[in-house]
């Protein structure tokens, strides 16, 4: 029984959007002290990240863009529909590879590639009615609808065939199966029809009233929702604790070394030797939950407290700013020449759980802050979030500088490949 409730406590833990940030710090630390195993750490780079930036910001900065839901119906509806929208968009969203093109359909039919095409595709097959159920309300995701779901479907929604491959196919659509019987599971969240939408009955029973009469919820209690309504979308072959696997959740070798080495005189459990290095990040949960928490606050005028919680997102456009501008620094001879496929090219090809992706992962999220800070002052912008530093600066900025120094490399894309399955860059 102890180890039972050792386990659920580490569980909890692991789950907890402070965790992310406490263990990415870990990391962080390793590096001030050049201590990592694949990466060195040169922060008097950061300035010149800050600027390229600031740049970028200046020169173009838009709010989010917003897709395109009747006005025609009641704003709680429109906002329920956008939940649906936003959250198999997500989904669809990782890596598309460096092919992939997507050829718009319902409006301008231009062409689009990697997370631009993703995202439009994602909007046309949500108008076309592909995830809903009902042919009369097409613009839904409900359980039903997802689990007619298959390859073939999802690979002709989006336009997938043999001149026009897309990284991760089966894993997309296979998420997207999973999440229709998550959504059946769950009822407490997403109502009898397992509807995405739905999950706004839930928080309106959490939520508070402020004295300003504005309705405001804790972020916590979107983050249960995701965390726990979405658990059995995630693949179950990833890193484990106590045999129950952790989704997007990896150990760290280099964090691993020294937590074991701290403890190497004390008698500690099997357990507490397992969890040595592991650090969660849950990219595309806190991605999704960023999603969500946009049309609630704009559409309803509601208000969520503890943002502060939530962490820039570990991925490779963000990721590779740092690399691209010389924050972060392979060592030289750290990966074997197994990872560099191309053997012209200097741009290594590495699984999301090797040991240097996560060091990558866990750097980035630190540094997103360490950005996040001197753009303010930069900017003198006081108020300036860190989802608008994501969405205005560095992931918009890791795409440019990819495509300025690797457009006839791998077609813009990062400083270093991953193999993406589809579920998680």
């Amino acid at each position: 029984m102890a180890d039972k409730a050792a386990l659920e406590s580490h569980l909890k833990t692991l789950r907890a959007l402070p965790t992310i940030r406490q263990r990415c710090k870990l990391v962080h630390a390793l590096a001030q002290q050049n201590k990592l195993q694949y990466f060195e750490y040169h922060p008097e780079k950061e300035h010149e990240v800050v600027m390229f930036c600031e740049e970028i910001m200046r020169r173009d900065y838009e709010s989010f863009s917003k897709a395109c839901i009747s006005h025609t119906v009641p704003v709680e509806e429109q906002c329920a529909r956008l939940l649906d929208l936003f959250l198999v968009s997500v989904l669809l969203d990782a890596g598309a590879g460096n092919v992939w093109k997507y050829k718009e359909e319902i409006e301008n039919g231009e062409v689009y590639s990697r997370s631009e095409g993703l995202a439009i595709a994602s909007l046309d097959m949500f108008k076309k009615g592909l995830f809903s159920s009902d042919p009369e309300m097409k613009e839904r995701v409900d359980a039903q609808g997802l689990s007619s779901l298959d390859a073939t479907k999802v690979g002709e929604g989006l336009q997938v065939n043999a001149r026009n491959p897309l990284s991760g196919l089966e894993g997309r659509a296979g998420l997207l199966q999973k999440l229709g019987s998550a959504l059946t599971q769950s009822p407490q969240y997403f109502g009898e029809e397992g509807r995405v939408g739905n999950l706004l009955t839930f928080l309106k029973t959490k939520s508070l009233t402020s004295h300003a009469g504005r309705t405001s919820v804790h972020i916590s209690t979107l983050w249960e929702v995701v965390m726990q309504g979405l658990a059995p979308i995630w693949p179950t072959d990833r890193t484990t604790l106590g045999g129950v696997p952790l989704g997007d959740v990896w150990r760290c070798d280099a964090l691993a070394n020294v937590e074991g080495s701290a403890t190497a005189e004390h008698e500690v459990s099997e357990l507490e030797k397992e969890a040595h290095g592991l650090v969660p990040f849950h990219k595309l949960s806190q991605w999704l939950t960023y999603s969500l928490v946009e049309p609630i606050e704009k559409l309803l005028g509601w208000k969520f407290e503890g943002m502060e919680d939530m962490t820039g997102l570990p991925e490779y456009r963000n990721g590779g700013l740092l690399v691209d501008l010389g924050v972060l620094k392979l060592r030289e001879g750290a990966l074997g020449r197994e990872f560099y496929p191309d053997t012209a090219s200097s741009i290594p090809r590495l699984p999301p759980s090797h040991p240097a992706i996560i060091e990558w992962r866990a750097m980035t999220v630190i540094e997103l802050d360490r950005l996040a800070s001197q753009l303010r002052v930069q900017t003198s912008t006081p108020s300036l979030s860190l989802p608008q530093v994501l969405e205005a600066a560095t992931w918009k900025g890791g795409r440019e500088i990819a495509k300025a120094l690797r457009a006839n490399v791998n077609g813009g894309g990062p400083p270093i490949e991953i193999e993406s399955d589809g579920t998680v860059f």
